[in-house]
């Protein structure tokens, strides 16, 4: 049995794609890295093998969620472990390039892997002079790097480079040494994202093709040339994690309002949310009403569409988890949470509440009607329902003018179609309807091809 599989376990966020990772340090005390701010199932981990959070060390200022160690710090007694550079205005133990913690028994090296982020650091972790693996966060991850144009496209290129020159550092250490990157499948820092989560120096010497580029111009083009669009979120979350998210006191708790009390908020400017599952959002909900299905998902459309700045309410269906929607949206620093209309639509309705539908069609049932595909731009390319006009789903609330009247709206199965209807809804649009499905199930239903390009 290796390390890994003794010692290190992957916590795997599948909503954002990022990976974060608990290391039993042998002795009850553990190593966390790029834990996020929700720390339920490293909690969890932690227990099932009796470990306190001894360190927390963040690889770099995350743009995706508010990073867990100051909480880890507070709860469990932490040391805080980051990049000097990232100037954390928090208490934290800094660290510059070849800077060493001792673990007790085990080292962690800190190596300066900017590209990413500039303070990026990636962690090497040793058992003596033996290399175990490193946490390379934002810089190598499986079969590509993760993206550099957070910090501004201006700075995207300059960015870029650094990165060139912090995998090749990184392929200097032996294969063998494995490679437990951040991010990962799903992730919208990476560029793009591969399917494997963990590999090791010497695979990606074989087969990662941005460590093939011959030269640092093909490295940057090939680099620059994977990036699509990313949450718009992404741009306050570096600055949150700096300052350090607010400690919690407790686990969050999402109160129940009344019709009455919803009807008021919504007169002073909150946002509603309606996270039941897309059939229940079609067959009636209220106006004005955004469709944000509660999934794995939820908090990249939650930080993407709406603003962090409003009260928020949601409107859920018998049995889901109130919780998971207080924990996702705390985790990307969405903290205005004014709770949820308590009954549901049974509630609204029965209060005279007015209500409004969207038809949900099968594939066999578009014929002749425009389709607005609002996947992401490589989707699109891939292949869609000849004709369709594609926008992008983050770009739609600026753009709701450029959807053809009556639109069918499609996506990949039908959740990311349901809010980009509730949004054009919501802006006068009238006649809408959703595929049920996604461009597969019409080129099945009617035996013909998709279109691929844009």
């Amino acid at each position: 049995m290796g390390f890994a599989d003794d010692h290190l376990i992957p916590l795997v966020d599948h909503g954002l794609g990022n990976s974060a990772y608990l290391v039993d340090l042998g002795d009850g005390r553990a190593l966390a890295v790029d834990a996020a701010r929700d720390l339920r199932a490293l909690h969890a981990a932690a227990k099932q093998r009796g470990l306190r959070v001894a360190f927390a060390a963040d690889t770099h200022l995350h743009a995706d969620f508010l990073s867990g160690a100051a909480q880890l710090a507070h709860d469990d007694g932490a040391a805080v472990l980051a990049s000097t550079a990232g100037m954390r205005a928090f208490a934290h133990r800094g660290l510059g390039d070849g800077d060493e913690v001792d673990l007790g028994g085990l080292t962690l090296r800190a190596l300066a892997t900017p590209g990413h982020t500039d303070e990026h650091l990636s962690f090497l972790l040793l058992d003596g002079d033996r290399e175990l693996g490193v946490f390379t966060g934002g810089s190598l991850i499986v079969g590509s790097a993760a993206r550099t144009d957070l910090l501004g496209a201006d700075r995207a290129q300059e960015l870029a480079r650094a990165q060139y020159h912090s995998l090749k550092r990184l392929a200097r250490l032996p294969d063998a040494v494995a490679v437990w990157p951040t991010h990962g499948a799903g992730s919208f820092c990476s560029a793009p994202p591969g399917a494997e989560r963990t590999t090791t120096i010497g695979a990606q010497k074989h087969a990662n093709p941005l460590l093939a580029a011959p030269d640092e111009d093909t490295f940057v083009a090939q680099l620059l040339g994977s990036l699509g669009s990313y949450p718009a979120y992404f741009d306050r979350l570096g600055e949150l994690n700096r300052r350090g998210p607010a400690v919690l006191a407790g686990a969050p708790l999402l109160p129940a309002l009344d019709t009455q009390r919803v009807r008021t908020l919504l007169a002073d400017g909150a946002q509603l949310i309606d996270v039941r599952p897309v059939a229940d959002f079609a067959a009636g909900h209220i106006p004005g009403a955004i469709s944000i299905p509660l999934r794995d998902q939820f908090a990249t459309w939650l930080g993407w569409l709406l603003p962090d700045d409003a009260p928020l309410i949601f409107v859920t269906a018998p049995g889901q988890d109130l919780a998971e929607i207080t924990w996702q949206a705390l985790k990307i620093g969405y903290e205005r949470l004014a709770g949820f209309l308590d009954g549901g639509m049974d509630a609204w309705t029965a209060q005279g509440g007015a209500q409004e539908t969207i038809d949900l069609v099968s594939a066999d049932r578009i014929a002749g009607r425009p389709v607005l595909d609002i996947r992401q731009k490589a989707e699109h390319t891939a292949g869609h329902i000849p004709g369709a006009i594609g926008i992008e789903l983050g770009d739609l609330h600026t753009r709701t003018d450029e959807a053809p009247p009556g639109a069918v709206v499609a996506c990949g199965h039908g959740e990311r179609a349901m809010t980009a209807a509730s949004l054009l809804q919501r802006a006068g649009h009238r006649n809408l309807a959703v595929l049920d499905g996604g461009p597969g199930d019409w080129a099945e239903a009617t035996g013909n091809a998709l279109e691929e390009g844009e």
